[in-house]
């Protein structure tokens, strides 16, 4: 006879315990241990009979690639590398009222007319996504639309020889698998439930999005291999106060990783931004200390966006680091070198850091355009209007190149900056050459900084 024991799961890692535990050892995470009914075990003796023999076949395949799927939004289609491939699984996340259920609902309006689509809520009534398509004027799409949770019906619905080409799931932390005897939203209910999807999806050949809910700490919840078995893994970001969003692909095997997409929300629905840099810049205002524009690179777009810095004398033994958009520690480690290697002393200041737009940089190529702000609010002096930074900084100061500056000086010129501050010693390959219209300043160390702002100060 076959036994059926229960177990415990941590609904943030997907360790399983013997018993209930406050605090999970894995991850750490405090009250995130539940407890789960696990599957019935074969008896002993069934299932030992041999596999089949695997076929194996070489790379070059004789079969023509096969043409990907466009949504006719720009953007979307430029995040999941050229198109949709069909047989893929995209998931995509990002925080509540971000706008993904927004714009799945405009991708799927649009490729209704090419192709079957269909759209299945588990959060939402039938109703309801038809108000959402009707406030963006879309309700006139060939969309089919239902509301189901049940994981047995949505593959039995859709397993047939005329499968939809493209299948939505918002989200997949509502479906239910009845096999298994937890709660929609778990560990193990998410990772079945993903499972069996993406096998059908592989089998019949139709795209397959996964709407995933985040955890408050921006990561997509449930097991983390939920996104190793998907093909491409976007994140929506933003924040609440900004009408912009960004799409980034984290993962992607059809196309480049940490390619972005930027939207605009509107009343109408999500609206591409074709120039983001023009954007970001469009409520910049000049001869303002503490401003510098810097030209990073996100994924193979060159992006233009203002870094804000202010540092104001503090009254607190320990003097406050905010930071918007970039990493704090990295802007510690800004702090530091000017401290230690220029000798700006502003360990006794509040500082405030901010990337204008509600974008978030992770690139280290922001690191002098971030200190050149930091110098620029200390002294008081503006960095020139006309001019874009970028570039690493070492801990001992030093000024290192980074890839594709050519491409983020020609971004610069088109917008209409005259000036770069840049590296000493750019890159040799490629990516490097003649600047163009751009008058260049070539910076080698953290010290040539201080050099162009704060003598000006002192007349």
């Amino acid at each position: 006879m076959s036994k059926s024991t229960t177990r415990f799961v941590c609904q943030e890692c997907g360790a399983v315990t013997a018993k209930w535990a406050g605090k999970c050892e894995a991850c750490g995470a405090w009250n995130s241990i539940t407890e789960e009914a696990a599957r019935e075990s074969t008896p002993k003796g069934l299932g030992a009979k041999p596999g089949r023999k695997i076929e194996f076949v070489g790379l070059d395949g004789n079969a023509a690639p096969v043409p990907r799927l466009l949504t006719g939004i720009g953007e979307l289609d430029r995040v999941a590398g050229g198109g949709l491939v069909p047989g893929s699984a995209l998931l995509v996340g990002g925080d509540p009222g971000i706008g993904k259920s927004t714009l799945l609902t405009q991708a799927t309006a649009l490729l209704a007319s090419q192709v079957p689509v269909v759209y299945i809520s588990g959060e939402e009534a039938v109703d309801q996504v038809r108000l959402r398509a009707r406030r963006m004027g879309l309700e006139k799409a060939n969309v089919a639309l239902a509301s189901a949770t049940s994981l047995r019906d949505i593959v039995s619905t859709l397993d047939t020889a005329d499968a939809p080409k493209v299948v939505v799931i918002d989200s997949i932390q509502t479906m239910f698998a009845d096999t298994v005897e937890s709660a929609p939203g778990t560990v193990t209910q998410v990772r079945t439930c993903a499972h069996e999807l993406i096998r059908l999806a592989k089998r019949r050949g139709f795209v397959l999005f996964l709407v995933g809910h985040v955890t408050k700490e921006g990561t997509i919840a449930g097991p983390r291999v939920l996104e190793h078995m998907v093909d491409t893994v976007l994140y929506f970001e933003g924040e609440r106060g900004h009408q912009f969003r960004i799409l980034r692909a984290v993962k992607n095997r059809f196309g480049a990783t940490d390619e972005i997409g930027v939207f605009e929300m509107t009343d109408r629905g999500l609206a591409e931004v074709a120039n983001p840099s023009a954007l970001f810049l469009a409520e910049r205002r000049g001869n303002v200390s503490g401003s510098c524009v810097f030209a990073g690179i996100e994924g193979t777009r060159p992006m233009l966006v203002e870094i804000q810095a202010l540092v104001a004398p503090s009254t607190l033994s320990s003097p406050r680091r905010a930071v918007v958009g970039w990493d704090s520690s990295r802007l510690a480690m800004v702090l530091a070198v000017l401290d230690a290697r220029c000798g700006l002393a502003l360990s006794g200041n509040d500082v405030y850091l901010n990337v204008a737009g509600g974008l978030r940089i992770t690139e280290p190529a922001a690191d002098l355009a971030v200190a050149a702000a930091l110098v620029s609010s200390a002294s008081d002096v503006p960095v020139p209007a006309d001019m874009v930074v970028f570039g690493e900084i070492g801990l001992s100061g030093e000024v290192r190149a980074v890839a594709q500056s050519d491409l983020r000086l020609k971004e610069a010129a088109k917008l209409g900056f005259a000036q770069g501050l840049v590296p000493a010693t750019p890159r040799k390959g490629k990516n490097s050459g003649a600047a163009g219209p751009l008058g260049i300043k070539p910076i080698g160390h953290l010290q040539d900084v201080l050099g162009l702002f704060r003598p000006a100060s002192r007349e």
